[in-house]
């Protein structure tokens, strides 16, 4: 790495399911549902997602009562095909992948929001490397992601963009 990572947005999570019976309103009373089963997150030892996850439940006190019904994806990608197959009936995606056009099209394309107070923040960094330092587009991309347009679409794509520079 050439210079010191620049922070360019932050992550936010969902509660997500297919399952015509979720009720994005209802929050996480959703996984004390009868209908639900199985509960996808991305592993919390190696996932980010998947750590606010848990700590997110762990604010609210939820995790112990429904740790017995969750399944771990090894990414948050792989959470979401989880709840897009069916293996799972619920469970905390990034809200990005919420918004992606394959998964926003699905049966139940609601979700719920899950409150950034719940765990800490899931900060998305970027840096150019020593072996793209002379590359220019690498260079382009890195200054276009912190333009109003690279920002715009980010937001669009589901992150906030930090306030600090």
């Amino acid at each position: 790495v050439t210079e010191a990572p620049k922070l360019y947005a932050v992550g936010r999570v969902v509660l997500w399911s297919k399952n015509p019976n979720f009720d994005a309103k209802k929050g996480f009373e959703n996984l004390k549902a009868p209908w639900v089963k199985k509960i996808a997150i991305a592993n919390p030892t190696h996932a980010p997602y998947g750590e606010k996850a848990k700590q997110a439940m762990e604010s609210l006190g939820i995790y112990k009562e429904i740790e017995s019904k969750l399944v771990l994806g090894e990414n948050i990608s792989h959470t979401a095909q989880f709840i897009e197959s069916g293996a799972a009936d619920i469970g905390i995606i990034a809200l990005s992948l919420a918004l992606a056009p394959t998964i926003a099209q699905g049966t139940n394309p609601d979700y719920y929001l899950i409150d950034y107070k719940l765990h800490q923040p899931l900060l998305q960094g970027y840096s150019i490397t020593k072996y793209a330092k002379d590359n220019s587009l690498a260079r382009e991309f890195y200054n276009y992601v912190n333009t109003d347009k690279g920002k715009a679409i980010l937001k669009q794509f589901g992150f906030d963009i930090p306030t600090d520079k």
